[in-house]
């Protein structure tokens, strides 16, 4: 069977009322595509569920979890760094029939906290699909923990069957990592970027521009070293959600704190960025007064466009980018986009419209599909986008584009252009 796939016209056709059932994780099988080398189960390398749920500063996990799962998070652990604060206990075929390990739980909280050189202040504690399957109440099993200890015992819930439902782990993990915030003073000076677990780039004009607007703490979860900074964002005046995942946390805070929220997205084509900085001026009731940037930024783009005509991308979905928006910028300013490996939603319809109106023959390839399989790679692009894309396009100019720290905005777009000329300035010297 060959590949599924659509060209950009024929997606755009069908739109809503005809979105393609291959793209429904729930419709059939699911391919774990090559985008796994980067990210796969809610436990996996870069912010998994695990990793993310130590953000909370001063902060250690318990792991509850059969063996299987626990010798996958030793490993992930030690490759990112964090092994020295994971703790587990095991679950043995009594404790999966019987539920009895939950009341092993406080006594292993009160023995971790006594572990470490430094005691910790956080427990947060992570049970996965075998506690779904078993209908577990963490919450309660936390407080318990929480009286019994007096640390701060924080549920989270590494559910893989979750994945595709409409708490999936991700957006579960990042209501936890925001639970122990309390409602304090508002600030009017203050604002929280949420959505991811790393900060953004240190030159990232969001910074520059807010503080031109008084706008002077600005906070991350990111870049909190201790509890106390952390607890500081409870005085935020608002939230700025900058990934949809953390929809549900803003809306949590919102409810349990009064703290409003305002939502950006994360684009590269300059047009679109203004616009978003042009809304949320209006929002907040100031101008924000970004011109040098988009100069600098388009100065960039073109400067791009000049040293390299015609260059032909693939596009994979493991990249700090929405493929879509990111590859209707690059059709806009020039480039051709032969192949897009991504998992659509409907959210994405306006893009691959765009796409459709700018390079109707370009392939959108379902990258969870099982006839993915089938796949033969073959040459054709200049730049492979994504570890994925660059799996599917191995003689192309790979440019993972996926570290933990993000991009954002027009520094967002200048780190991508510097990204792939250093990597198209390698491959030539190699040549």
């Amino acid at each position: 069977m060959e590949p599924f796939y659509l060209t950009a016209e024929e997606f755009a056709r069908r739109g809503i009322e005809d979105f393609p059932r291959e793209e429904l994780p729930s419709s059939a099988l699911i391919y774990s595509s090559p985008a796994t080398l980067s990210y796969n189960s809610p436990g996996a390398n870069g912010y998994g569920v695990k990793r993310a749920g130590l953000a909370i500063p001063e902060s250690v996990m318990l792991l509850i979890a059969p063996g299987c799962c626990g010798r996958n998070s030793t490993i992930l652990s030690r490759v990112s760094g964090y092994s020295e604060r994971m703790f587990y206990l095991l679950m043995d075929e009594t404790d999966l029939v019987t539920g009895r390990h939950l009341t092993k739980i406080p006594q292993a909280v009160r023995e971790i906290v006594e572990v470490p050189e430094v005691r910790p202040k956080v427990v947060v504690l992570c049970i996965t699909c075998v506690d779904a399957l078993l209908g577990t109440d963490l919450v309660r099993v936390a407080k318990k923990a929480e009286r019994e200890t007096g640390v701060h015992v924080v549920p989270s819930y590494m559910y893989a069957l979750m994945r595709e439902g409409t708490k999936p782990p991700m957006t579960a993990i990042r209501q936890s990592v925001y639970s122990l915030l309390e409602k304090r003073r508002k600030n009017p000076h203050a604002v929280n970027l949420l959505g991811q677990f790393a900060p953004y780039d240190d030159d990232c004009e969001l910074y520059a521009l807010f503080r031109t607007v008084g706008l002077t703490k600005i906070r991350e979860i990111g870049r909190m070293r201790t509890l106390d900074e952390y607890m500081e964002m409870g005085e935020a005046n608002f939230n700025l959600v900058l990934n949809p995942e953390a929809r549900y946390a803003a809306e949590d805070l919102m409810e349990r704190l009064g703290m409003p929220y305002i939502e950006m997205g994360r684009f590269y084509d300059p047009d679109r960025i203004a616009r978003q900085y042009g809304l949320l001026g209006g929002a907040l009731g100031v101008r924000f007064p970004d011109a040098p940037y988009r100069e600098k930024a388009m100065r960039a783009l073109l400067g791009f466009a000049d040293r390299h005509p015609g260059l032909t991308f693939a596009v994979g979905q493991s990249i700090n980018a929405n493929p879509f928006e990111l590859s209707d910028m690059l059709l806009k300013y020039g480039f051709k986009v032969k192949r897009i490996f991504a998992n659509a939603a409907e959210s994405d319809l306006p893009f691959i419209s765009k796409i459709a109106e700018r390079s109707p023959e370009t392939r959108l390839y379902t990258s969870i599909s099982p006839t993915m399989l089938n796949y033969r790679m073959e040459g054709g692009a200049d730049v492979a986008l994504g570890k994925d894309a660059a799996w599917y396009y191995p003689d192309a100019c790979a440019v993972p584009f996926m570290s933990d720290v993000q991009p954002f905005g027009y520094s967002g777009l200048m780190r991508l252009l510097r990204e792939i000329d250093e990597k198209i300035t390698a491959k030539e010297r190699e040549s």
